[in-house]
């Protein structure tokens, strides 16, 4: 077996044909079609079920499939060591976090990364909903801390972050908190709802937790958004780490909306499989690793 047949194989996994998986690989379909062949014909079994148009994975395929990702991911780890290692420290790194999760423990591992290479300038963006995804895929950020929504899985490595949970709120003199129980989607209409525009632009719009059909207030970040809900003046939902003092004071109380419960989302370290790490994104993404 070879390092290109395995690599044609992952791509067919992933496109679901053989000719998607061509145009991924920039080569000839009967090109992929003989590697996995000359594949099979070694192995001496079949990779592949061909009966359909769409050619799915044999149970002996399953399991070969699942130790060749194996040895894939050893392969792109060894490319970025070896890019690593051929090239100087990095003038500069950009990395853009979503504006849902805290900044403390990115400032915490960056701060070590500044002392050990003081030569580096790093730039930190904070962006919503969909931006820190805009921003790797437009090659203008080395790394994002993102939740996977809308991530492209097999284009990009994670390294998990943490967790935030946001959840909807209200000031306590909002209509909708003045008694217990949840509110109906069709009484949360009559309410503004206080939402983020995103900085991803339109390839990269997310509408989660939108309440469609209400009247909604848009602004450009989640202070704004806060000092809004916190004067009374609609109801929308906060990431937690950013109003623990009004939680715990009473000057926002958490709202129970039919189909907007409190979200608890994964959050990834995430880098580009065909960006080569240089010698401080190694160190940092060494770094992630060993704290998680």
């Amino acid at each position: 077996m070879t390092l290109d047949q395995l690599i044609a194989l992952d791509a067919i996994v992933a496109t679901g044909t053989f000719r998607a998986a061509s145009e991924r690989l920039n080569k000839a379909q009967s090109a992929v079609s003989h590697q996995i062949r000359k594949l099979e014909a070694e192995l001496q079994f079949d990779l592949f079920s061909r009966e359909t148009y769409r050619p799915s994975l044999t149970p002996e395929g399953e399991i070969y499939f699942r130790e060749a990702t194996r040895v894939l991911e050893q392969v792109h780890r060894l490319q970025s060591v070896a890019a690593g290692l051929r090239s100087e420290q990095e003038p500069s790194i950009s990395i853009a976090v979503t504006a849902t999760t805290s900044l403390d423990p990115v400032l915490s591992l960056l701060g070590t990364i500044r002392e050990r290479y003081p030569g580096t300038s790093i730039h930190v963006a904070s962006e919503m909903m969909g931006g820190p995804l805009a921003r790797l895929m437009e090659g203008s950020a080395d790394m994002i801390i993102a939740g996977l929504e809308g991530v492209p899985i097999d284009d990009v490595e994670t390294l998990p972050f943490g967790t935030i949970t946001i959840r909807p709120v209200a000031s306590p003199d909002f209509p909708a908190a003045h008694r217990p129980g949840i509110r109906s989607r069709r009484e949360m209409q009559g309410y503004t709802q206080v939402i983020v525009s995103g900085t991803g632009g339109q390839d990269f719009d997310q509408s989660r937790d939108v309440l469609s059909g209400g009247h909604h207030w848009t602004v450009s970040d989640f202070e704004a958004k806060k000092t809004i809900i916190k004067a009374g003046l609609g109801w929308g939902g906060l990431p937690e780490h950013l109003m623990k003092d009004e939680l715990r004071s009473g000057a926002l109380v958490p709202l129970r909306v039919d189909g907007f419960p409190t979200r608890h989302t994964e959050i990834f370290a995430i880098r580009r499989r065909d960006y080569p790490m240089g010698k401080v994104m190694s160190d940092i993404w060494a770094e992630l690793e060993t704290a998680h």
